[in-house]
């Protein structure tokens, strides 16, 4: 979903994203394109991880503060 309107604030349809993703794989080269969305989905992975954590503290500071 915020992919989604990722791309209608970018307005990129489907001819555009096919585009981009010639170009990329134009650049990077098969070989490399595989390591390389690897990588960017452990990088993912490893935010939300980060983002969950500091959630959890921040709410458990919160009810620390209202006992």
């Amino acid at each position: 979903m915020e992919l989604t309107s990722i791309f209608i604030f970018l307005n990129m349809g489907g001819p555009e994203l096919i585009l981009v993703g010639l170009a990329v794989l134009l650049f990077f080269g098969g070989k490399k394109l595989p390591e390389l969305m690897k990588g960017l989905g452990k990088g993912i992975k490893e935010f939300k991880e980060a983002q969950k954590d500091v959630t959890e503290q921040i709410t458990k500071g919160l009810e620390d503060d209202t006992k």
